[in-house]
C-alpha cells in the first residue's frame, strides 16, 4: 500500500483522536495529557474504496525540557519522509501558537502534499475565529471536530483525491514491484497481512523490547530511552526479511498493578495485555541483570492461560558476570519457576551486540508452526493407544479406566480429547504423562497443550 497519511502537529491538538477515526477503531491512546503519543503508530483504513495507511506521531515540541523531545522530533521527521500526504493539525480553541509556526516552517520545506487541519471547531460560532491560521501560509484549511467527526468527510475527500486507484502489487524474480492495473486487490492484501502470524514482544518495562524491534528492522522504528515506560502504545510492524513474514508487535512494559498509578500507563498496560490475547506467539523478554522475577512469571502465566506460543528471551546477557555454569544455572532457575510447562525455548541474547536476535524470531516462527500443527486421528491413536495400554491409569476406588480413542480438537491451539469410561477418576499426573508423550512425539515446543477426558 503506497497511500500513506501522516498526522503531525504540536502536542494535544487531537492527532490520536483523528487517527482512531480514520482507522475506524481505538488503537491509539487518547488522553488530555499532552505528549501521550511518542512513537510512530500505524493503522489503515479506506475512504470511498481507496485504501490508505495512517501514521500517528508524537506532538512536535521544541526546547520543552522533555527528555523525549529529540526522539519525538526524529519520529515525526521519519513519518514525514514515509508519507504521501501530511495532515498538519492545529487547535482552534488555543489559537495560533509559536509552536504551530515552527511546525509550519518544516511543512513549507517539504515537497509532500500538506493539508492544514484546524481541529476542535465544535460549533459554527467558531468558524470566524479560525481564519488566523491563514497566517501559516499553507493555503486553505479544513475545519473539523475529530471527536464528533464533523468535517472529516470533506477532509478525507480532499486527502484521497490524488490517490491512485488500488492495484495488486507483486514481486518479480528480481524482487522488484510489479503492478497489475487490471486488479483491485488492496483489500485482499490488507487481509493477507492480518492473516500473518502475530508475534508480540512483551515483558517488564526497560527489558529492551523496542530496541529489539529497531534492531530487527534496521531502523529506529520505536523510541528507545533508558527510562522505563517509554513505549505506551502497542506498535504493529510488518516484518519480511530472510524468508520470514509476520506482524511484529512492540508493547508497553507490564508492571504490577500496584505500581501502575497514571491513567495513561494503565491503558498502555491494558493494550499490552490485549496484544498478548490477540497474538499467536509471544517473545517474553527478561532483563538478565535483574533475573527472572515474580512479574516475569506473572506475564508468562498470562501467556500460558491465553494458550499462546512463547519464547523466553534473556536480554542484556553481555552485562552479566559469568562463571562456570552461569548459563545453565540461569536456565534451570527459569524452568524451575515456570513448572509444569517447561517445554519452552530459552534464548540468551544481547540486543545491543545483535547476539542471537534473529535466532529469537526464527524460533518464534517455529513455535507458531508447532501451535498450528494438526495431527490426524489415525496417527494420534496409532501412537498413543499402545502407550496407554502398556501404562494404564491407576485404579481408583476399584474402578479401571480404559481409554478407547483420542482426537485433536478444532481449536486455535493444540487440544486433545481422550474418550474413556470413567473420566472423573483420571488424575492431573496422568494427564501430564500423556502431554509429555505427545510433546516427545509431535514436537509442541513452546506451545501450551490442553487435554480433556470425556465420557465415551
Amino acid at each position: 500500500m503506497t497511500n500513506i497519511i501522516a498526522i503531525v502537529g504540536r502536542p494535544n491538538v487531537g492527532k490520536s483522536t483523528l487517527f482512531n477515526r480514520l482507522c475506524g477503531g481505538r488503537d491509539a491512546i487518547v488522553d488530555p495529557t499532552s505528549g501521550v503519543t511518542r512513537d510512530r503508530h500505524y493503522g489503515h483504513g479506506d475512504w470511498n474504496g481507496k485504501m490508505y495507511s495512517v501514521i500517528d506521531t508524537g506532538g512536535y515540541v521544541d526546547q520543552s525540557g522533555d527528555v523525549f523531545e529529540a526522539e519525538i522530533k526524529k519520529q515525526v521527521r521519519l513519518a514525514i519522509d514515509e508519507s504521501d500526504v501530511i495532515l498538519f493539525m492545529v487547535d482552534a480553541k488555543e489559537g495560533l501558537t509559536a509552536m504551530d509556526e515552527d511546525v509550519a516552517q518544516m511543512m513549507r520545506r517539504t515537497k509532500k502534499r500538506v493539508i492544514l487541519v484546524v481541529n476542535k471547531v465544535d460549533s459554527y460560532k467558531m468558524i470566524n475565529d479560525v481564519h488566523e491560521f491563514h497566517k501559516l501560509g499553507l493555503g486553505e484549511f479544513f475545519a473539523i471536530a475529530s471527536t464528533s467527526g464533523t468535517g472529516t468527510g470533506d477532509l478525507m475527500d480532499e486527502v484521497v483525491r490524488e490517490f491512485p486507484e488500488e492495484t495488486e502489487i507483486t514481486l518479480n524474480e528480481a524482487g522488484e514491484e510489479v503492478q497489475n492495473p487490471d486488479s483491485n486487490q488492496a483489500g485482499n492484501n490488507a487481509a493477507m497481512l492480518d492473516d500473518l502470524p502475530k508475534i508480540a514482544i512483551v515483558g517488564r518495562p526497560n527489558a529492551g523490547k523496542s530496541s529489539l524491534v529497531n534492531m530487527l528492522l534496521g531502523i529506529d522504528r520505536n523510541i528507545v530511552t533508558p527510562i522505563p515506560g517509554t513505549t505506551r502504545d502497542s506498535i504493529h510492524t510488518h516484518y519480511q526479511y530472510f524468508g520470514l513474514d509476520f506482524n511484529l508487535i512492540d508493547t508497553a512494559g507490564i508492571r504490577k498493578k500496584a505500581k501502575v498509578t497514571e491513567n495513561i500507563e494503565f491503558y498502555s498496560v491494558m493494550r499490552a495485555i490485549r496484544s498478548i490475547e490477540s497474538s499467536d506467539v509471544c517473545i517474553l523478554m527478561v532483563d538478565a541483570e535483574r533475573g527472572f522475577e515474580a512479574q516475569d512469571l506473572n506475564i508468562f502465566s498470562l501467556i500460558e492461560k491465553n494458550h499462546k506460543g512463547v519464547v523466553i528471551l534473556v536480554n542484556k546477557w553481555d552485562l552479566v558476570e559469568k562463571v562456570t555454569n552461569t548459563h545453565k544455572e540461569f536456565e534451570e532457575n527459569i524452568r524451575d519457576q515456570i513448572k509444569p510447562f517447561t517445554d519452552v525455548p530459552i534464548i540468551f541474547t544481547s540486543v545491543v551486540t545483535k547476539q542471537r536476535i534473529f535466532k529469537a524470531v526464527e524460533t518464534a516462527i517455529e513455535v507458531y508452526k508447532n501451535k498450528s500443527k494438526k495431527i490426524t486421528t489415525s496417527s494420534l491413536n496409532d501412537f498413543i493407544l499402545p502407550i496407554l495400554q502398556d501404562m494404564p491409569p491407576p485404579v481408583v476406588k476399584g474402578k479401571y479406566v480404559r481409554i478407547k480413542y483420542a482426537m485433536q480438537l478444532p481449536t486455535a491451539f493444540p487440544s486433545f480429547a481422550f474418550f474413556c469410561n470413567h473420566p472423573q477418576y483420571l488424575k492431573e499426573s496422568y494427564k501430564r504423562f500423556i502431554e509429555n508423550k505427545l510433546r516427545e512425539k509431535f514436537d509442541f515446543t513452546g506451545v501450551p497443550i490442553e487435554i480433556y477426558f470425556r465420557q465415551k
